[in-house]
């Protein structure tokens, strides 16, 4: 396997590096904590390590070291279409280098022959209630499948220096996996049907997905596939879904486990409910204007909702101080191919208007865009219209970046995560002991 081979001659040079690194420079102070980071949930603590990819204030995030613009570039394409294969993504993220069209080729076939999922798995999918959330369908789809666990079943017998081949073998499984178990979910609780799709070996991972989706127009819906999953891989490592999934993994659950947990907290509203909340919003504006207000409607409109104690949805972020290049990347895409959509003509003026109209409240760091603000819109106008399914789309972009992270923190030793706690009354001292006027 192409991915087996380059991570076999990379991993050797790392783990000296990661060894050196912790022998010899182990007491070099990196970062200072706050009293206002430990109890305000940990932003921004220099904690983690990962080169799978970086959120850079000005650039946004970069995929080893790539920004959006140029990754879309650089990537070879899908026959037939203009955006990146989904596998030559994979092989960036994995071995840290920008793939020949055959090595993107190679993930890609590599995915194809892993594609079966187990009966038992439809059936259990199945056999659960009717109303059952597609995040609770698609994480316990994910443990039913950790039965095939490669790393589970060699954890005994294995060296610890074999840990990350397990992995690699489990995260392969595991990605080639998703996008029929996604489709299966989708068509059996929005349209009751029980068919289980079937990957075709002669098409890429975002046309099967578009395929087994049945969406109208499956070219088009491909497309965006392929750039919906790229651009929702990964985020660094201390974005919750991220972050689970090193700290269950950190403890050796395999990967199933590790990205079933990861899922989990992707389904909590403040991780993976925005992409919902921003389209929400769109349509909302849409239905009381009957379209596309004028541009002065939708500032008032705007302030109203603000003043009304409510926050704009997709609008403003942490660490970013420019317009999201995922949403600039998405918003491209869809000005090429419907830029007559009233929902993506009324997203463009949110745009234009809602960044000023949060400068002038002062409030927002960051008043611009970010991916979630235009994601929804994309999904909506392929005919995609079922919100709570949208976090499942994002889970299958995600297992890419954390399943490369999981196999890189095996290859290269990484413990157990264990942070040490304080009570508050050991942070009042601090604070106390902090007030205290130097000695004369």
């Amino acid at each position: 396997m192409i991915l087996h081979e380059k991570l076999s001659e990379q991993i050797p040079a790392w783990r000296e590096r990661i060894k050196t690194l912790a022998k010899e420079h182990g007491e070099v102070k990196v970062d200072d904590v706050t009293v206002g980071q430990l109890i305000g949930g940990m932003r921004d603590i220099k904690s983690l390590l990962t080169d799978v990819s970086f959120v850079d204030p000005a650039h946004g995030i970069l995929f080893r070291g790539l920004p959006i613009p140029e990754l879309l570039k650089k990537l070879p394409k899908a026959r037939g279409g203009k955006m990146p294969l989904v596998g030559g993504l994979y092989f960036l993220l994995m071995i840290g280098e920008v793939p020949t069209r055959e090595q993107a080729q190679e993930v890609e076939a590599e995915w194809a022959k892993r594609a079966t999922v187990p009966d038992y798995v439809f059936k259990m999918l199945k056999s659960m209630p009717k109303e059952t959330h597609p995040m609770t369908l698609f994480s316990q789809a994910v443990l039913a499948l950790q039965n095939g666990s490669i790393f589970a079943s060699k954890y005994h017998s294995m060296k610890k220096d074999a840990y990350w081949e397990a992995a690699l073998e489990d995260s392969m499984d595991l990605t080639a996996k998703l996008p029929i178990v996604a489709a299966y979910i989708y068509r059996m609780k929005y349209f009751g049907e029980t068919s289980k799709p079937k990957y075709n070996p002669k098409q890429d991972y975002g046309l099967n997905f578009a395929r087994m989706m049945k969406v109208t127009d499956k070219k088009g819906y491909a497309e965006l596939a392929r750039l919906y999953f790229i651009l929702h891989s990964d985020h660094e490592s201390g974005n919750v879904s991220a972050h689970t999934m090193h700290l269950v993994g950190s403890a050796l659950s395999d990967p199933y486990l590790s990205f079933s947990a990861a899922l989990n907290g992707l389904a909590g509203p403040l991780h993976g409910l925005a992409n919902q909340e921003c389209l929400g919003w769109l349509i909302e504006v849409r239905n009381k204007f009957g379209g596309v207000p004028p541009r002065e409607e939708l500032y008032k409109f705007a302030w109203d909702t603000l003043n009304s104690g409510h926050v704009i949805p997709g609008y403003g972020h942490a660490v970013l101080r420019v317009p999201d290049p995922r949403f600039m990347a998405q918003m491209e895409f869809a000005k090429k191919r419907f830029p007559d959509d009233d929902l993506l003509r009324l997203a463009d003026m949110v745009f234009d208007v809602v960044p000023q109209v949060l400068r002038e409240q002062g409030k927002a760091k960051n008043p611009a865009p970010n991916v979630d603000a235009i994601s929804g819109t994309l999904q909506y106008y392929y005919g995609v219209r079922e919100f709570d399914f949208y976090t499942v789309l994002f889970g299958v972009g995600r297992a890419l970046g954390v399943t490369a992270n999981y196999i890189w923190a095996r290859a290269l030793g990484m413990p157990i995560e264990r942070p040490k706690s304080l009570t508050t009354k050991m942070i009042e001292d601090v604070v106390a002991k902090a007030a205290e006027p130097e000695p004369a």
